[in-house]
């Protein structure tokens, strides 16, 4: 099975050929995989270097020029390097474009802190609608991607990651997807965390909703789960940094008696930085991890 880059490249080359009003911004990262579209679109397929804040602002100008920019780098090099220019050339300036970032919260942990970006979804919260998805496989990558690229002049961030999911489930649109369904609560589990969220809740009797697009944030589906579970009990499983969503599912569910637990990376920066799967247990998202804090706070 290919990777979501490498997945993600190869869709968006195709889409440089159908698409003349799209445009791929790189900054080193991931500029072999376009290696073919630039020559076939020299203009339209530009690496501006190590350099993350001339990258975000070339994107905001060729927005600003009427074409459907695609950034790609590190998430941590395209959401928290260059966040004043994201602020500002794409928020202030009221364009549009897609974010595709690579890395997530620690996928080569070898990298070091200065690639990994736990935070970026909740920095992203610090601004205005801006779309993000989270796909679990390549193929809802794939599916996402080609919704982003053709939203029009939306702000569109898509988070890929090399862990995934074994198989791909239907997605598109904004809602959450139920998996699979309980009564004794609800545990939203995110892009690439679902495969570890139902070999945690394997024998419990909880609903499970898978989410690919976590902003907008699916309250509806939410509350409407929570109603058929008859528990107002909810767990948030997210790949980025715990707590992220829990104001979201506390907005949904203002109405009524509820309680949230957001489960995710600790904000705690682990200095051994070991293997991608050691960090998931490290942050207590491994099925064992999972399970023993799902099963503490529903006292299941």
């Amino acid at each position: 099975m290919d990777t979501m880059r490498e997945r993600f490249a190869a869709v968006t080359s195709r889409l440089l050929d159908e698409d003349p009003r799209l445009a791929v911004v790189l900054a080193d990262i991931g500029a072999d995989g376009f290696a073919d579209a630039a020559r076939r679109h020299p203009e339209r397929v530009v690496n501006v270097g190590i350099r993350e804040q001339l990258l975000v602002g070339v994107g905001g100008g060729l927005a600003l020029a009427g074409l459907r920019p695609v950034l790609h780098t590190f998430a941590s090099f395209l959401v928290e390097r260059p966040f004043e220019q994201l602020k500002l050339d794409f928020g202030h300036q009221g364009t549009g474009g897609v974010l595709v970032s690579a890395g997530a919260s620690y996928d080569w942990p070898s990298g070091g802190f200065t690639h990994m970006a736990p935070g970026d979804v909740a920095l992203l919260d610090t601004l205005d609608d801006w779309t993000v998805h989270v796909p679990g496989h390549p193929d809802e990558a794939e599916t996402l991607l080609r919704e982003a690229a053709a939203a029009g002049d939306d702000k569109v961030y898509v988070r890929l990651s090399v862990q995934v999911n074994e198989v791909p489930r239907p997605v598109g649109g904004a809602g959450f997807d139920t998996v699979r369904e309980g009564r004794r609560g609800v545990v939203v589990a995110v892009g690439p965390m679902l495969d570890n969220v139902l070999a945690a809740t394997e024998g419990l009797d909880v609903t499970v909703l898978y989410a690919t697009t976590v902003r907008p944030f699916d309250g509806r589906a939410l509350r409407a789960a929570a109603g058929a579970a008859g528990s107002s009990d909810v767990v948030l499983v997210e790949p980025y940094l715990a707590g992220t969503s829990t104001r979201h599912a506390n907005d949904a569910l203002a109405d009524r008696p509820h309680r949230v637990l957001g489960l995710g990376v600790g904000r705690q920066e682990l200095r051994r930085y070991g293997q991608l799967a050691e960090h998931l247990a490290a942050h207590g998202l491994d099925p064992q991890g999972l399970r023993a804090r799902i099963t503490g706070f529903l006292g299941a």
